[in-house]
């Protein structure tokens, strides 16, 4: 069943249930006023009957020293006549209750007979086949003879007003009903509108259409459910375009990384095949040898770097508090026997909070990346510059550049800008998303700046968490290494990257 129908449902059983039981109450109530309003006339009748009787007794001539019997008959019959206009039914019986008078058509048994006393007055209700009386009874002190005067009033009409209240009253209802239940079939249609648009919204969204929102047309609870079911639509849309993003990303990863097995791998099978097979003079067999070799070492770096990568996002970030010299003497150290580049260090002394070895792995790769982008006897410039929402790393060329539309993409495994060059150097296009990794664990995220034949800037901000102050203020170290003349032109910072293009 429907929610509105359940509504409507539950509506008019409240509705009947409380018209019943009101209804029931009113009419009695009124019922029982206009009862108690005709047992007080009949009282009043039965006290006027009953001084009626002794004045017409104390009329009766003084030779009788008690009132006979029938003069009493003759009083009765005398005041059942002066009452024919009320329908007066009487009564009368003698000390031993001995029936009298008793009027035509009087049926009252003699229960209450029985009940009636000196102080005493009582009544009861009598119900015959067809009518209603009160009967009513007191006792007649009349020439020393107490008597017993009852009297029976016709009450049916007030039961007869009863039953047509009661049938007016549910006549009333069912018509109320009908009305009302018309009225809230549309208030339960409108109450129920904002389920419709969550349900019809819902059926969309299983059928794939996750950019369907609710309407909202109310701000009470129901809108509010409809802005909490729209912002969980939002989120799961999001959800699953990431989840998208995310296999979209795996399958273009596992290409990638099919297509650059095969390429080393055809080599030295082709170049192993060719040794089996054939028998060839020492310099082939060289070149033939150092293929495999070279192309196995390439092999071996894709397979450690993408190890790196996995453990990397699985790995537990531990921050220590370390001297950023220590990073820059590292890579002065490392680069100090490169030929064909010269490199300028430049960086302020400073502390910070960070995992040593994997910011030394981010600055090698960049540098390395640099290396491979720039001509021989190319410049670059590692420099590191204290802000005040933490410390700047940037790594600068002036080799070929990258385009625009590249560098979104350069963080992506597998992904390489000049496949040729980078093979050449036995890259796999790992590198950058190692260090985008690695990043992320420090808070961090990798920035570029290049420009094609101009060179690229990769920088990084490490956030200051607290660990981040310097050694000596206003303290700077500069230095050159490598292949030509020592470079003394100092790296100038702007917002977020190291020098300019």
């Amino acid at each position: 069943m429907k929610f509105s129908y359940k509504i409507l449902l539950c509506s008019i059983i409240t509705m009947a249930v409380s018209f019943g039981i009101g209804g029931y109450f009113f009419v009695n109530d009124v019922f029982r006023a206009s009862l108690e309003r005709e047992i007080g006339q009949a009282a009043d009748d039965s006290s006027i009957l009953k001084f009626a009787f002794e004045t017409a007794a104390l009329n009766i001539p003084s030779k009788y020293d008690m009132l006979q019997n029938a003069v009493v008959e003759e009083i009765g019959a005398n005041l059942e006549n002066k009452g024919q206009g009320t329908k007066r039914l009487l009564r009368l019986s003698d000390e031993n209750r001995a029936a009298l008078y008793v009027s035509e058509g009087f049926v009252g048994d003699s229960a209450l007979l029985m009940e009636i006393g000196e102080q005493t007055r009582a009544y009861q209700i009598i119900h015959t086949d067809e009518h209603y009386y009160v009967q009513t009874g007191v006792m007649v002190d009349a020439l020393n003879r107490m008597l017993y005067l009852e009297t029976m009033r016709d009450v049916t009409e007030v039961y007869a007003e009863r039953s047509r209240g009661f049938a007016v009253y549910r006549g009333l209802t069912i018509l109320l009903l009908i009305l009302s239940s018309v009225f809230m079939y549309f208030i339960s249609y409108w109450l129920t509108k904002p389920i419709r648009l969550l349900t019809r919204a819902t059926r969309r969204m299983t059928a794939g259409d996750y950019s369907y929102r609710a309407e909202q047309i109310s701000s009470d609870e129901m809108g509010q459910l409809t802005l909490d079911f729209n912002h969980m639509s939002r989120v799961v849309e999001e959800n699953i375009h990431k989840l998208e993003d995310e296999i979209r990303a795996r399958e273009d990863f596992i290409a990638a990384f099919s297509h650059e097995l095969k390429t080393p791998l055809t080599a030295v099978i082709g170049y192993a095949d060719l040794l089996r097979s054939r028998k060839l003079d020492d310099e082939k067999h060289f070149l033939s040898a150092n293929y495999i070799y070279t192309e196995g070492k390439r092999l071996e770096s894709m397979s450690l770097r993408l190890l790196d990568i996995i453990v990397t996002k699985r790995y537990r970030h531990d921050p220590q508090n370390i001297d950023v010299k220590v990073l820059f003497e590292y890579l002065r150290d490392m680069y100090a026997e490169k030929k064909g580049f010269r490199f300028h260090i430049d960086y302020e002394s400073c502390r910070i909070c960070a995992e040593a070895d994997l910011i030394k792995t981010v600055l090698l790769n960049l540098t390395d990346n640099a290396c491979k982008a720039s001509d021989q006897g190319s410049q670059i410039e590692i420099t590191g510059i204290r802000k005040e929402n933490g410390y700047l790393f940037a790594v600068k060329d002036h080799g070929t550049g990258i385009p625009e539309e590249e560098c979104k993409k350069i963080t992506e495994a597998f992904y390489m800008v000049d496949k040729s060059r980078s093979r050449s150097h036995n890259g796999a296009g790992l590198g950058l998303a190692l260090c985008s990794e690695i990043l992320k664990l420090h808070g961090s995220e990798l920035m570029i700046e290049s420009a094609l034949d101009v060179g690229s800037c990769f920088s990084f901000l490490l956030p200051d968490r607290g660990g981040i102050h310097n050694e000596t203020d206003g303290q700077k170290e500069s230095g050159d290494t490598g292949y030509g003349p020592a470079d003394t032109d100092n790296i100038h910072s702007g917002s977020g990257t190291a020098g300019a293009l």
